[in-house]
């Protein structure tokens, strides 16, 4: 057996560098948002001594919510080794709705708000699970169409939210915790339990680990395929709903780009885009990145030009790191 450095050669447990034994990827891989996280409040914070203020967190758990609760059924897809790009354009969709009937159903406007959202995603999981259409593809045409179907309605005039309940929901406090934010943890925390103590959890994580092994262990990848995306969709309705609360409007512009950003701060938070390995907790890790960089980045006056080049830099590297190469045999 060849050694080297007194190291299995075959052993991928550590690695042998100038003498030292370096753990292996994996470590990495599951380290990487933690570590992160506390590089970028260094920087941050010897940028900009007012970033770790209580204010400014506080700002940043608020700003942060609408992306959490998107992000939190994009870790089911990614996880499923899928990608919904589609996710801004169903939050613009479920906004608008929520919008239009705030002002006749009051708080109970969450509900058609959060069934728009699951019928967009009903119809991407139908396009990829029975129409066999390609994630990518199928939301980059659901993409288009939910925002023409926004522009349509609005003709690009804000439909604003007058019922003042709306904003309370948002803005109001409980132990000095805004609702909104209390709201994201419960749903973070009802994501977390379906993912670990539920079937539907281990068949999601089943498909991305390799779908005919799946299919041949007897799970419904149809079926499965489809709920995702409808969690995905109530989900974005939800955040759809608590974004139009906190602008007091629904506008055609509004969740424009989001899926960018919900994507990475999934990757970022370590759930590789090859599928079959995922986590919440990461997932609330790659929010907090993804909202403190932007919010760090204001505060040390970095150019918004500028800023979204180095987002996608963090993202680059974040699926640089957690990519699992041995899952892909050729790189296209």
């Amino acid at each position: 057996m060849n050694e080297v450095s007194g190291v299995n050669a075959g052993d991928d447990t550590v690695i042998p560098v100038g003498g030292w034994k370096v753990p292996r990827i994996d470590l990495l891989r599951r380290g990487f948002p933690l570590i992160f996280l506390v590089i970028l409040i260094t920087v941050f914070t010897i940028m900009s001594p007012r970033f770790l203020s209580l204010d400014n967190l506080s700002t940043v758990l608020e700003q942060g919510t609408v992306l959490l609760v998107a992000a939190l059924g994009m870790t089911f897809i990614i996880m499923a080794g899928s990608i919904d790009i589609s996710v801004g354009a169903i939050v613009a969709v479920s906004a608008l709705v929520a919008a239009l009937t705030a002002d006749t159903l009051g708080a109970w406007a969450i509900i058609p708000a959060i069934a728009a959202g699951a019928l967009c995603g009903c119809i991407n999981g139908l396009l990829l699970a029975v129409g066999k259409v390609p994630s990518f593809i199928a939301t980059m045409g659901t993409m288009v169409v939910y925002r023409g179907l926004v522009l349509y309605f609005t003709r690009g005039a804000p439909v604003s939210i007058d019922d003042d309940s709306f904003l309370g929901t948002y803005s109001d406090y409980s132990w000095g915790i805004p609702h909104s934010v209390m709201i994201g943890l419960a749903l973070a925390l009802l994501a977390w339990g379906i993912i670990n103590y539920t079937v539907f959890g281990r068949e999601v994580r089943a498909i991305g680990g390799g779908e005919r092994v799946s299919i041949l262990t007897g799970i419904s990848v149809t079926r499965v395929k489809i709920l995702m995306f409808v969690l995905l969709g109530a989900l974005s309705g939800m955040a759809g709903l608590l974004q139009g609360a906190r602008t007091m409007a629904a506008t055609s512009q509004l969740g424009l780009g989001l899926e960018l950003d919900v994507i990475a701060a999934v990757v970022v938070g370590g759930t590789p885009l090859t599928g079959g390995l995922g986590s919440i907790v990461n997932t609330m890790l790659g929010v907090l990145i993804i909202t403190l960089l932007s919010s760090g980045m204001n505060m040390a006056g970095v150019d918004p030009y500028l800023q979204n080049i180095i987002k996608g830099a963090v993202l680059i590297c974040a699926v640089f790191v957690t990519i699992d190469r041995k899952k892909i045999g050729i790189i296209k």
